[in-house]
């Protein structure tokens, strides 16, 4: 099976506090990899222009748009003729770009929601990349989140087919590097209002209670007014071709989740599968679902308080740190990979296309009522 696929998201050129980044290029490379070609249609704007950090990739391609006109002049005939179009969550102008693609695609088209927590708290109130009405016009939902969340998007929302569909680790990419512990504790990930107060309780607080190690907080778009304690390293951006290192020079990495995510559960961040991957033992809040990922206190760390992080810096051997983030390490080469969310993707598209015909021989089925004449 070799499909046409065309991804129109976020972004896939730049990292730069934008955690889709490395989401599409691990998923679109193991699909290129995999025999599928593979376009990647994003709009081309200023923020991103000026931090990208895509190495051109030689296996699939790239399309940059600037307006919504754009897309059906420039990239009509290569969205009209793909077996599978994905729409992603915070695409600009998404419910008209959605609207256009689900009219006019005839091959398989399916929202990817990398944001399904924050839809999901959102999607009443409004939002400018997806809409209620929406839902049903998409022939697959690729849910962020797992366990129930599936199965509620089809039962309120109507979508005809939701599955979930994890972040995930390149695995030739995200690798366990050599190099010298710099900090006791580290964490990577853009500014968020409603995430700060777990970096503040799990990371800032034990940095306090131990001024004799180093902790580090890498990611953009963080406010000039915060304040860090002493000890605490920032690092203003990191592209993914640093990040191996970045964790591999962490004792301990920290998974922090944001509020609807928490909320919801079932919804595994990127860099846990990163971090993970990389052979650095994650320290994470709690939420619901996390042990289908990980195995608790065997292949992560589960903590509720700065006293919990403590213990843990304070008084973990060696040994046991190792044999943490060895285990964590085969689980995600055992079920986390690109290669393994490909496959997912591969058979999420069989059953949706399966569905298509039956649904069109159905309708093929019906035959006009003959009106008697008088």
């Amino acid at each position: 099976m070799n499909l046409n696929i065309v991804v129109i998201g976020l972004s896939v050129t730049s990292s730069w506090g934008n955690g889709h980044a490395t989401t599409y290029r691990a998923l679109i490379e193991a699909l290129a990899q995999r025999g599928h070609r593979v376009t990647f249609l994003e709009r081309d704007v200023s923020w991103y222009r000026n931090h990208r950090d895509l190495v051109k990739p030689s296996a699939w391609n790239v399309g940059l748009y600037e307006t919504l006109s754009d897309i059906p002049r420039r990239f009509g005939q290569l969205i009209r003729g793909a077996n599978l179009v994905i729409i992603g969550s915070f695409v600009p102008d998404g419910i008209a770009i959605s609207e256009w693609v689900t009219t006019h695609a005839q091959g398989v088209t399916a929202f990817y929601d990398i944001d399904t927590p924050v839809t999901l708290s959102r999607l009443e109130q409004g939002l400018d990349y997806l809409s209620a009405a929406m839902i049903p016009r998409f022939d697959l939902y690729l849910s962020f989140s797992g366990g129930p969340v599936p199965q509620m998007i089809e039962e309120k929302y109507g979508s005809p087919l939701a599955r979930a569909l994890y972040c995930s680790a390149d695995t030739e990419r995200y690798t366990p590097q050599q190099a010298e512990l710099k900090w006791s504790l580290g964490y990577l990930g853009t500014y968020s209002d409603d995430r700060q107060p777990t970096l503040e309780q799990l990371l800032l607080a034990p940095a306090r209670t131990l001024p004799f190690e180093q902790f580090v907080v890498a990611g953009a778009q963080y406010p000039e007014h915060l304040t860090w304690p002493g000890n605490v390293s920032r690092i203003e951006h990191l592209t993914p071709q640093q990040h191996p290192m970045f964790y591999s020079e962490q004792r301990f990495t920290l998974n922090a989740t944001r509020t609807d995510m928490r909320a919801l559960g079932f919804s595994p961040s990127v860099r846990l599968f990163e971090a993970a991957a990389c052979g650095t033992p994650v320290i994470s809040d709690q939420w619901s679902g996390i042990e289908t990922i990980f195995k608790p206190s065997h292949e992560i760390l589960l903590v509720s308080n700065p006293h919990d992080v403590v213990d843990i810096l304070r008084d973990m051997t060696e040994e046991r740190r190792r044999t943490i983030a060895d285990n964590a390490r085969r689980r995600v080469l055992a079920d986390h990979t690109s290669y393994h969310r490909a496959e997912q993707l591969e058979t999420y598209y069989l059953e949706a296309s399966a569905r298509r015909r039956r649904k069109s021989r159905k309708l093929s089925e019906i035959r006009p009522v003959q009106v008697a004449e008088f």
